[in-house]
């Protein structure tokens, strides 16, 4: 089987490693000229509203998925009425307007913050009258990482916000004072069948995640996993998809989906039975899916900027490196760490001393 990826960056990378041991093969398309994917595949290097090498790409392949959310509605749709595009165009749609997205979770009965849509400066006033302070301002298309938002704790705030990411489709949302960040990673087959793995507690700095956690036994688990489903069931996904939530007050407020695999999944390729890319490729091939098993206690690190030498990372124990091929770059992904261990202690001591590792390469 050939499956067409849109994008070719760090995920489809991951992505096609898995899926080469399954007698895959893979053809990207992705404008990017030194697409980090690329080397595993056939790279068609064009804009993605370029209909002819869309049409190329369609007749490359059997079944095309995506890499990242943001690929145009134009785009899914003219692949999907050619080819199976799984997930489907919807469920693309869906995740690309954090309005309609927090609506979908409204009608699905999916606690989320007090939010409000704001088009111009004086709707942003009377949005902050009714959500209150402090508040995030974030644009309703695009933005991640961090990106697209601005945290408003005071009055002052909201001419600054405005002119930084005003003049644009944006929503306000009621700041969430949250113990904690989870996600749920979950797969869902072409028929209906559905497996998680466990909630992953995230931590973030500068609005980028820095370390995934998988957590036995979480409280939120069966939470999360109801909340997953009623998502996925609603928009018929195949494929894998990540929900984000916070927990607050001992309950989930949803964040966000992310209609693919996910960061906060990288942990499952040595920390999983099978791992989310593995498993995604096997939804969307109608392959019957693996195990979502936890193997052992683990963590995932995120290399921002810069990486350690292999040379320091290798001399931790249990330590699984991921390079992605990209030039060191301030608040990039470069790649990643997967820690495992035989006990939440002895990982704790392993995340220590990769930790010191990782704050010396992005100084």
């Amino acid at each position: 089987m050939k499956i067409g990826i849109l994008g070719a960056g760090q995920l489809g990378r991951m992505l096609a490693l898995a899926g080469y041991p399954l007698d895959f093969d893979f053809v990207f398309l992705d404008p990017a000229t030194e697409a980090c994917a690329a080397p595993l595949g056939e790279h068609i290097h064009a804009e993605y509203s370029d209909e002819r090498a869309l049409a190329e790409f369609c007749v490359s392949v059997d079944v095309a998925t995506y890499e990242f959310e943001n690929v145009p509605a134009h785009t899914a749709e003219f692949v999907a009425s050619r080819i199976p595009l799984l997930p489907a165009a919807k469920a693309l749609t869906a995740g690309q307007d954090r309005l309609s997205e927090k609506q979908m979770f409204d009608k699905l009965g999916v606690p989320v913050p007090r939010y409000m849509p704001v088009a111009t400066r004086e709707a942003l006033d009377f949005a902050v009258k009714a959500t209150g302070l402090p508040a995030v301002l974030k644009t309703r298309r695009m933005g991640y990482d961090g990106k697209g938002q601005a945290v408003l704790r005071k009055p002052e705030d909201l001419d600054a916000a405005w002119n930084r990411i005003g003049g644009q489709p944006l929503i306000l949302e009621a700041f969430v004072p949250f113990e904690r960040e989870i996600s749920c990673i979950s797969v869902r087959g072409k028929d209906g069948a559905m497996a998680f793995y466990n909630v992953v507690e995230n931590v973030h700095r500068d609005g980028i995640l820095r370390t995934a956690t998988p957590r036995a036994d979480d409280p939120m688990q069966r939470e999360a996993e109801d909340y997953a489903r009623r998502i996925a069931e609603h928009l018929d996904y195949v494929g894998v998809m990540a929900f984000e939530f916070f927990v607050a007050g001992g309950r989930l407020l949803a964040n966000e989906i992310a209609p693919r695999v996910h960061n906060s999944g990288h942990w499952t390729i040595e920390g999983a039975i099978c791992s989310q890319f593995e498993n995604h490729l096997r939804a969307i091939a109608g392959l019957p899916l693996g195990s979502t098993a936890l193997r052992a206690p683990c963590v995932m690190v995120n290399f921002i900027g810069d990486a350690p030498s292999n040379t320091e990372l290798a001399a931790i124990p249990d330590l699984h490196i991921h390079h992605y091929g990209k030039t060191p770059k301030p608040l990039r992904k470069v790649g990643h760490a997967t820690l495992l261990a035989t006990s939440d202690a002895r990982l704790q001591e392993q995340l220590t001393l990769l930790n010191m590792l990782v704050a010396k390469s992005e100084s």
